[in-house]
């Protein structure tokens, strides 16, 4: 058959099926690229594995992270490129931004420059930092502690949990959980360094921070370059244990008190 003995109206079909397939793959590549660029450059997800966070973040939240907050340095990108470092001069990062007591963050642990932690910033650098029985210092002032609840038996081997307010010198106030007597109640004086920040999880006796020296596999302090973002809303939350996925199983194993909180 001859091009001109061929079906005009069957023509045009193949080229609008060809057409519409070529539109859905232009769609779904469209989207990828948005998509990844929102990852990249404004919010990444995260998920919560471990309890150093407790109560203000639980095992199975599912949290959005802010990328710009700080700036971007090589760990803000897939694969941390090296030349982000090199162009942002001595800390690292462009557009940097320092930030705040009492902000949430998400990290590189300083031991192995890979794996991601979230605590909360506690001591800016030139600060001094202490716990004297179980009371946060800084810059040789104790901070504001309100005793709020205790519970039995919900610590460590059954012991009681007693929940109190913190509140930093610049306002910032959070519950912190103290799982009674630990041997990071009573530290040494830690000055933080210069480009470096001091952080510590909520649980206090259940949190390996920057009490904790990197050398023993501890956080230690944080140059300003591992920072990734600022943890800024739980978008979704499972029971301890459940998985995200299994879509069965909801609503039950959803946690709706916590969906959409803001940190």
């Amino acid at each position: 058959m001859t091009v001109a003995d061929e079906d005009p109206k069957a023509k045009a079909k193949a080229e609008k099926s060809s057409g519409g397939l070529w539109d859905t793959v232009k769609i779904v590549l469209q989207a990828l690229i948005l998509a990844l660029l929102v990852r990249t450059f404004l919010f990444q997800p995260f998920s919560i594995p471990s309890g150093s966070m407790e109560d203000t973040l639980l095992v199975g939240d599912f949290l959005f992270v802010s990328k710009y907050s700080y700036g971007y340095s090589r760990y803000s990108f897939p694969f941390s490129p090296g030349f982000i470092a090199n162009l942002g001069g001595d800390d690292g990062r462009i557009w940097e931004a320092e930030p705040e007591r009492g902000d949430i963050v998400v990290f590189k642990w300083p031991y192995d420059d890979a794996t991601d932690y979230i605590k909360r910033v506690i001591g800016l650098p030139g600060d001094r930092i202490q716990m004297i029985d179980g009371v946060l210092n800084i810059n040789g002032t104790p901070v504001q502690m309100e005793r709020l609840r205790e519970e039995e038996g919900a610590g460590n081997f059954g012991r009681a949990v007693t929940y109190y307010r913190e509140t930093l010198p610049n306002g910032v106030s959070y519950e912190i959980r103290d799982n009674g007597v630990s041997s990071a109640d009573n530290t040494a004086v830690f000055v933080v360094p210069d480009g470096q920040f001091f952080m510590m999880g909520d649980n206090r006796d259940n949190s390996s921070d920057s009490r904790v020296p990197v050398a023993q596999r501890g956080v230690g302090f944080v140059p300003f370059e591992n920072l990734i973002g600022r943890a800024e809303i739980i978008f979704f939350s499972v029971d301890d244990g459940a998985r995200a996925w299994e879509f069965w199983r909801w609503p039950w194993t959803v946690r709706t008190d916590r969906l959409f909180r803001t940190l």
